[in-house]
């Protein structure tokens, strides 16, 4: 009965959002295309947004107390994660490829050839079939048109889902995903607001230095991001577990990006698409400072998806150094993104792709596991003395039934409840048991070294 309560309340509230988005949407179409209503049009696009997302908020809390200590938390928690995660990706798709090709155009137009004096350059491009001819404007046209697209939602919703899934997958099971007690012991709400207030003093920072003389100074201001980066990363390897370290890194460099956004590019172009309207001169300035942030927020792209994508990679997050490992392959990917923008400048450069490449080598070196020496393993381990540590480590997470008081499922999956299970994932728990040591999560069971030597020993033996 309390789920099918749970079903019908949703029901009527999906309804709900369902009627009211599309009477506003009507309403917005059926005003008349005057100039006047453009604004007006905005503001009601931007209710319409908010409402749907306050709406789908609204319903996933909701659900998630009908049914938190039910069976059916686990479930709801997977599919979060599912719907989410997807919308985070293809809404980052969206933004980073915009990203990516709004600094191409910009590093590949033609300025010289044939250009009228109120352009600041011009490209020719085939694409799908179709040929494309593109123009930029100096500083505005002398008429600005009604059907003016704008790139923006892509940046908000990418940051949206992003936030929501950091919740969805380490706020909600800060114990056992965020926090590390045997690295600093702190409550899960303290946790949270630690994450979430850095990001705000991340901005802040950022924000300032780049109000400063500085931000023209391309090498000292990029010198300066280096250290800035590097002072978050150290912070927060010595908060959280490595993993949700290197998530609040990306979510703390996706905050900038969004930042920059919402309060320096989009003010910026309104400012001066307003002002070409009135006629009145359009401060050149705005734009100026407006490309230079849309410009860090294309070196930032690189590595926010390396940390996207890093929770399955724990050979970087679980080194003796995740901070120093972190900071290099993010300077290693921006690098590479920098040979990018230069060659697309037609800029002939034959440093700077080298020096990323080995970077990331290097990094792959440092993080290599040592060879075990030989003669440790005496005796002939057995599958029983495996399944026994198995049994007595893994089990409570990695069964048809855990009994584990977060993972009500066995996470991705993995179950190790028989021998020929283990046999067949002995490459994995090498990987995560005994070289990177990352499972159990955070030795939640306290499984010993002793323990750890004795499956390398059975999987070195080759049976």
């Amino acid at each position: 009965m309390p789920a099918l309560l749970t079903y019908f309340v949703l029901l009527l509230v999906l309804i709900l959002i369902t009627g009211v988005t599309y009477f506003l949407q009507r309403f917005i179409n059926s005003l008349p295309p005057v100039e006047a209503n453009e604004e007006k049009v905005s503001v009601l696009q931007g209710v319409v947004y908010t409402f749907m997302v306050l709406t789908v908020i609204y319903i996933l809390t909701t659900s998630y107390f009908f049914i938190a200590g039910t069976p059916w938390e686990s479930h709801l928690m997977e599919w979060l994660n599912i719907v989410v995660r997807l919308m985070h990706i293809t809404f980052g798709i969206a933004w980073i490829g915009a990203s990516f090709y709004f600094v191409f155009l910009e590093n590949a137009l033609n300025r010289t050839d044939n250009i009228r004096d109120e352009l600041a350059g011009n490209l020719w491009a085939v694409h799908g079939g179709g040929f494309y001819y593109l123009e930029k404007y100096k500083v505005a046209p002398k008429e600005i048109p009604r059907q003016l697209h704008w790139f923006k939602y892509e940046a908000y919703f990418t940051w949206l889902t992003g936030f929501s899934l950091l919740f969805v997958v380490y706020y909600f099971n800060a114990n056992a995903l965020l926090i590390n007690k045997n690295l600093l012991d702190i409550s899960p709400l303290t946790g949270i607001l630690i994450g979430v207030g850095s990001f705000v003093v991340a901005w802040v920072i950022y924000h300032f230095l780049c109000r400063t003389s500085i931000i023209q100074k391309g090498i000292w201001f990029a010198l300066l991001g280096v250290i800035f980066c590097t002072a978050f990363a150290w912070f927060y390897t010595q908060v959280f577990t490595g993993r949700a370290a290197y998530i609040h890194f990306g979510a703390m460099l996706g905050s900038l990006m969004v930042g920059n956004v919402f309060f320096i590019i989009i003010p910026a172009q309104k400012a001066m698409v307003k002002a070409a309207k009135q006629g009145v001169p359009v401060n050149a300035a705005l734009g100026k400072h407006a490309g230079l942030r849309s410009l860090h927020n294309n070196y930032f792209t690189l590595p926010v998806l390396f940390v996207m994508v890093s929770n399955h990679f724990p050979t970087t997050f679980s080194n003796d150094y995740p901070w120093a490992v972190l900071v290099a392959i993010s300077l290693g990917t921006a690098g590479i993104k920098h040979w990018l923008n230069l060659r697309e400048k037609h800029v002939a450069t034959t440093w700077v792709l080298p020096i990323a490449v080995l970077v990331l080598l290097a990094v792959a070196f440092v993080t290599a596991p040592q060879k075990t020496q030989t003669g440790t393993c005496q005796t002939e381990v057995s599958m029983q003395q495996v399944n026994q540590v198995v049994q007595a480590r893994c089990f409570s997470c990695h069964s048809p039934k855990p009994t584990d008081d977060v993972f009500k499922v066995a996470p991705n999956g993995v179950m190790l409840d028989t021998p020929e299970n283990i046999a067949n994932l002995k490459d994995k728990i090498m990987q995560r048991v005994v070289i990177t040591k990352t499972m159990p999560q955070n030795n939640k069971t306290n499984m010993t070294q002793e323990e750890r030597d004795l499956i390398r020993c059975w999987i070195e033996q080759g049976e």
